[in-house]
């Protein structure tokens, strides 16, 4: 399972998940596309060494398996949280996740608050969308590849600390797991930082538009999510913005069984 950046169906099924509910939270709109190509590369631009936007993809895929070969589990809590344009809260949610190598993931809910409509319809749908597209057909359907997407390199930017390639992806076919976009990939590591878009596929009738931005961070050389944001408008019942906080997280605890043992269980 590509934990640093396999996918971005995730966050389309944001979107997908927000339509579904007819008006029960949505986002503040925010052109974050818009915003992302007034950042774009200076005029000229030439490429390093005629690196491309495919090479750097080939590079990213691979220092990624290398990446997911080392986490075998990890543990995070992520805050979930729904606000209308005015800041008011409509919904929250935190959860414990817990990941154990290939694919496996478990979601504990500690708290909740606001609208239980809403927390049903929206967190536990998006809960169970994330694995649905976590193994399988729908992982491999939503990948950051070149099968999915056509990419192109726009220039180099510094985003916080980490000096970064900007591509441009264009997905190549209108797909509701599918994004159009720009991604920012860290030109020593090889991994996604940033990737602002909005889905390849309208998601429902209901939305004007839904746009998102996702950032990461590097933690014990491994790049995990920081932050989600999921910005969408909906017809006749406005906007909201959705956010998820990815914090607290412990990479590669020792298993139960070891932890007992003092060995590998395999031993």
């Amino acid at each position: 399972m590509a934990i640093q950046v396999g996918r971005c169906g995730r966050l389309v099924a944001i979107a997908l998940v927000l339509g579904a509910t007819q008006g029960s939270l949505f986002a503040e709109s925010q052109d974050f596309a818009s915003r992302a190509a007034e950042e774009a590369a200076p005029a000229g631009y030439i490429a390093p060494m005629g690196l491309t936007g495919d090479d750097i993809i080939g590079k990213m895929l691979e220092r990624n398996r290398l990446r997911n070969e080392q986490l075998q589990r990890y543990s995070a809590v992520r805050t979930y949280v729904i606000r209308n344009f005015e800041g008011k809260l409509a919904a929250q949610a935190v959860v414990r996740v817990d990941y154990e190598a290939p694919d496996k993931k478990t979601f504990n809910k500690t708290s909740e608050k606001g609208s239980a409509i809403v927390r049903h319809l929206v967190f536990d749908r998006l809960i169970q969308s994330e694995g649905e597209t976590s193994a399988g057909r729908e992982h491999h359907n939503s990948a950051i590849t070149g099968a999915n997407y056509t990419f192109a390199l726009a220039g180099e930017e510094e985003v916080g600390p980490y000096h970064c390639f900007v591509l441009e992806a264009t997905p190549k076919r209108k797909d509701k797991y599918l994004f159009e976009g720009k991604i920012w990939v860290d030109a020593q590591d090889f991994a996604v930082v940033k990737i602002v878009g909005r889905p390849a596929k309208k998601p429902s009738f209901w939305i004007n538009h839904a746009d998102f931005v996702r950032q990461y961070q590097r933690i014990d050389g491994f790049w995990l999510p920081y932050r989600d944001e999921t910005s969408v408008e909906v017809k006749i019942y406005g906007r909201r913005i959705f956010t998820v906080d990815h914090q607290q997280y412990v990479i590669n605890p020792a298993s139960p069984l070891q932890a007992d043992t003092g060995s590998d269980p395999d031993d």
